[in-house]
């Protein structure tokens, strides 16, 4: 299995006594400068080789690393500083990894969004961290409006008794997107299912500690692609009366309520 270690931003003595077992278990170590993670290893008496695995070079060398996992290798993934894939190399890796149905886990992270975000398989580019919906719908409402059109993978944090209530929550207003559920994030179950909001799947286990990782919006589609009417519709059927569904239109595209109210009143 690929390990994804985490290792200090600074202070050498922040790391875990998990990554450094990893690391020193691995056959092979993949880093971005041996000699910046030889300090590293120096530090704790770490002999395991290394290879480099950099911006440059993530295809080839993730052709290596499969080979390698495929003939049962222990390989670690270590950056210069902090997480591997946020803003660090590694996402080209993580992706061949999915499609070749490969497994993969973070070790050494103190934080369940971005461990969630890694193990995901999402775009770690740009995200945004969530947390927990409110509880009342108008409340709800508000917030997700602020990240709808946001075109940054979203992190949410789910209680296990309101998952079903809130990917139906999401499906309705953000549609189609991708999702991954991350749930016993560094625990003996961890389990990452990845899915699309809109068909959350019948046997999946609603227990321990949760994570929804959601892609982002599309740069491609945007709600004032569509007619005015469309864009109206598509407002009421997300719950608003009329008078909201043509404020927000109307904000959408950037004119007037009663020029929204012309247009529809001619259809």
């Amino acid at each position: 299995m690929l390990s994804i270690v985490v290792t200090p931003i600074g202070n050498l003595g922040d790391i875990t006594y998990r990554a450094v077992e990893t690391l020193k278990n691995a056959d092979f170590v993949y880093c971005e400068d041996t000699r910046h993670t030889a300090i590293l290893f120096a530090r704790y008496g770490i002999t395991t080789p290394v290879r480099i695995y950099e911006k440059f070079g993530e295809a080839r060398s993730s052709e290596s690393i499969i080979r390698e996992l495929k003939a049962g290798k222990n390989i670690a993934l270590v950056s210069d500083a902090g997480t591997p894939l946020v803003s660090d190399p590694g996402r080209v890796l993580t992706e061949a990894l999915i499609k070749e149905g490969l497994e993969f886990t973070v070790v050494g992270s103190g934080c369940a969004a971005i461990s969630a975000l890694v193990l995901s398989g999402m775009d770690s580019s740009a995200f945004c961290f969530v947390g927990f919906l409110p509880d009342k719908n108008a409340d709800r409402k508000r917030m997700i409006d602020r990240f709808r059109d946001l075109k940054a993978t979203l992190i949410f944090y789910v209680a296990p008794h309101d998952l079903v209530k809130t990917v139906g929550y999401l499906a309705s207003e953000l549609g189609d997107r991708r999702a991954a559920l991350v749930r016993e994030i560094s625990k003996l179950h961890e389990e990452c299912v990845r899915f699309v909001l809109t068909e959350l799947p019948e046997d999946i286990t609603v227990k321990g500690e949760m994570v929804l990782v959601v892609e982002g919006a599309s740069g491609n589609s945007t709600l004032c692609d569509l007619t005015v009417e469309e864009h109206f519709d598509s407002y009421i059927r997300r719950g608003m009366d009329e008078k909201e569904a043509m404020k927000a239109v109307a904000k959408d595209r950037g004119v007037s309520k009663s020029e929204i109210y012309s247009k529809l009143k001619c259809k």
